[in-house]
Formats: C-alpha cells, structure tokens, sequence
C-alpha cells in the first residue's frame, strides 16, 4: 500500500519531459495563479510580512513603486471607520525584476510588504487559541495540514490578497497599455440593498468617493447606514461587488475548460470570502425566455464593427470575449469573526462558546473591490498573452472580404460599413 501511494504522488506532481529524461516538480499546493502571467503569493496574517512573485511579466514595461502603492492604499486597512482598524501603511518594496530606473526586465518580479500592526495576542491569550471560529477556516486547515497559524488566520487571512493586488496592479497598466481596457469594479449590493449605476460611464473617481465604494451616492447612504448598524451589534454583512472591464479585444479565452468566464470565475472565488459569481444576467438570465435573452447583432454604422444591442451575455460568449464590456458579479459572505457569541468546538472536541476577538472588516466588501479588480486583471493579461501565443503569432494575411468582420466597441472595420443596396425585390444586400 505505502508503495503504491508513492507511486500515485510521483504521477501527480512529476511532470516528465517527452523528449528526455529531464523532469520538472509541479507545486500543487494552491499558491500560485495563472499560466503565462503567473503570480506565487506567500506570507502569513502575523508573519514578517506578505508578498507576491510576478513571473512572465513581459520586458521593457515602465513600473514605479508608486503605481502598485495605489491599489495597495485601496485594500489596505484602517480606512475608514466601516473596515478593521488594524493600522498598516502597506508599503510595497519592490526587490527584484526591474531596471534601476523602473523598467520590467521579463525575469521575476518580487514585491513585499512588511507587517507592522499584527497583535497576536488577541488570538493567542484566549479561547480562539483552541476553539475554531464558526464559518471561519481554522477548522479546515486543521483538519487538511494538522497544524495551523491561529494569529491572524495565517494564509487564510483577507491579508494574503496583498500580492495579488501588488501583481493586479502591474496587470491593470499592461492593460491600459495595450487596448485602453479599463477594470473597474463597485460595491453593487450590501445584503438586500441594491444600486442604480450606469455600468458604461462610471469611473474610479464615482467608487471611491465615498467609503462603501458604490458610485451612486444615495445607495451608498442606506448602505453605510446599514453597516454601521450591523457594526454597532458586534455582527457583520456581505453583499455584492460587480466589475465591468471596458475595450476588451474580441478572441480571448478558450474553449472547452479554459473559458473565459471559468477562469475569471476561478480567480474571483479564490479571494477570502466569496462564496458566489455570475458572467452578464447570470441567474436572472434563467427567468428570461432564448429570444429575451439572446444579445442581437447589428453592424455599428460607424466603426463598421459587429456589436450586440444589449449585453445580457456581459461580454463573453461561448467562453471567449465578444469585444463588448465584460460584467461580471461577485458574492461576499459577512465576516466570519464577529463579537456576538457562537457554539463551537475546541481542537480536542469539546462544545464551547466563543466571541470572537481581534480586528475585522464588519463588511469586507469596500476592500473587496481592489481585489477583485486585481483578479481580473491578472486573468485577463494572462489569457491576452495566451491570445498572442496562439492565434496571432502569424498575421491573418487574407483579404479583408474573407476576415470575419470585426467585432467589439473598439474594432473599426477596414474602409468602414459594407455599403448596404436595396436588391431586386426589396431586400437589402450589402457589398
């Protein structure tokens, strides 16, 4: 038996080359995202500090510490009185993968932040030391490892997102760079309090102008309200976060288990909490009728582009983006740690009550946003790069009436729209 589990481990993590002997041991252990553009997070909540390795970042990209510093500032905590007051600058350092006056080289960029505010205390000089937080991960990580970081959470800690808005920050200027593409994202729902927003206008500035990070201001104000309620009882909340990506080529994504929106969905329910995730209408598409839900094509009289009237799709069909604005949609759970008192068991198997101790988000959404934002951003680099690799590596070289027509906000078709002719019998043909 010991013989032949040994054999079932080298199959899963030995990855051998066909043409020789070589071999290359694949991590299986859940640290690290993406395939070309990939990120390797380390750290824990109470640790030194917390970072990111950004391998596959292409060369010659102009990267200062002041860029990624403000994401950073957007996730990090104690900024308002509606997140943990746990105070952390949050400054990044940048150690490795750029020239001296900030250019990427193409080799592995590494950056850190150190901790300063952990208090470990508020988990080690009580019951939480023994007792598993209802809901929370401590359980599991027990029972998967035998072993877990009680301070602060370790890994399973909203800390660890750190790196992966430090990469997403990278992510979201290759972005702009290459397309103009745009990754916003906005706290849309808190519990059964939705918004009104225009989803093709909205910018950075409208989120950010107020604390919960939802751009219509008069939601924004029964939301407040109601997390500062819940916070006043010792609970917490969850919600909704939606991100909209604007200038997304058409063609990115793959068919069949590497769709589009499966990999953004991957991404966006790997961050801590988030227990929900929808591509356009998502759930609401199912009371819908095909014709009702169906986007319809027309030809943009403009740009002679393929367009779709509506984008109940949210900018992906078939797995592979449309050109039109990607809407995805990302449910968070309330915090699991509150300060009312719960049933639990210790680690020995005992039934206690515990209240929870330490400093946390009462709703984790206003900092989801950034991560969400990160998230996306690093998938979508990655499948752009993937893009690159295989379909455009040699140019289409057809005449331009054998090319599909071009599609998305941000195509222009060649000489403009076909000239469109009334036919013999009144039908239009175009030419």
């Amino acid at each position: 038996m010991v013989k032949s589990n040994l054999e079932l481990c080298a199959v899963i993590l030995l990855s051998f080359a066909v043409d020789s002997n070589s071999f290359s041991l694949t991590m299986g252990t859940g640290n690290t995202f993406g395939r070309v553009f990939r990120i390797s997070t380390w750290g824990e909540s109470h640790g030194g500090g917390v970072g990111v390795v950004l391998d596959g970042c292409p060369p010659r990209i102009p990267v200062t510490r002041e860029e990624v510093q403000v994401d950073l500032d957007r996730r990090r905590p104690g900024q308002s009185r509606i997140t943990t007051p746990r105070n952390e600058a949050d400054a990044v350092e940048i150690v490795s993968g750029l020239t001296p006056d900030g250019i990427s080289l193409g080799t592995p960029i590494a950056m850190m932040v150190r901790n300063k505010d952990h208090r470990s205390s508020d988990y080690l000089e009580n019951d939480m030391s023994v007792a598993y937080r209802p809901s929370h991960a401590d359980a599991t990580y027990d029972a998967k490892y035998g072993v877990r970081a009680i301070a602060g959470g370790g890994r399973s800690s909203a800390r660890e997102t750190i790196g992966r808005v430090a990469a997403g920050a990278i992510a979201r200027k290759i972005l702009k760079m290459y397309n103009g593409i745009e990754v916003l994202a906005y706290v849309s729902k808190v519990q059964g309090i939705s918004c009104n927003v225009d989803d093709d206008n909205f910018t950075m500035e409208d989120v950010d102008s107020n604390i919960v990070r939802c751009p219509d201001p008069e939601a924004a104000e029964k939301m407040l309200a109601r997390i500062d309620e819940i916070r006043k009882q010792g609970n917490s909340i969850g919600g909704v976060v939606t991100c909209v990506v604007r200038n997304v080529p058409a063609g990115l994504g793959s068919p069949v288990f590497d769709k589009l929106e499966a990999d953004l969905a991957k991404a966006c329910m790997s961050i801590p909490a988030a227990k929900g995730f929808e591509s356009g209408d998502g759930f609401e598409g199912t009371l819908l009728t095909g014709k009702e839900h169906n986007d319809e094509f027309y030809v943009d009289p403009v740009t002679g582009a393929t367009r779709t009237k509506t984008n109940r799709s949210g900018g992906i069909q078939g797995g592979i983006s449309n050109g039109e604005n990607i809407v995805i949609h990302v449910a968070f759970k309330p915090t699991s740690t509150i300060g009312q008192v719960q049933g639990t068991v210790t680690r020995d198997g005992r039934q206690v009550d515990l209240r929870g101790k330490g400093r946390h988000d009462p709703c984790v959404l206003p900092r989801a946003v950034p991560m969400v934002e990160a998230m996306v951003a690093l998938t979508l680099v990655d499948h752009l790069m993937m893009q690159q690799a295989q379909c455009e590596l040699f140019p289409n070289e057809a005449a331009i009436d054998d090319l599909p027509n071009p599609m998305g906000t941000t195509a222009v078709r060649q000489g403009g729209p076909r000239e469109v002719v009334e036919a013999v019998g009144g039908s239009a043909v175009s030419q």
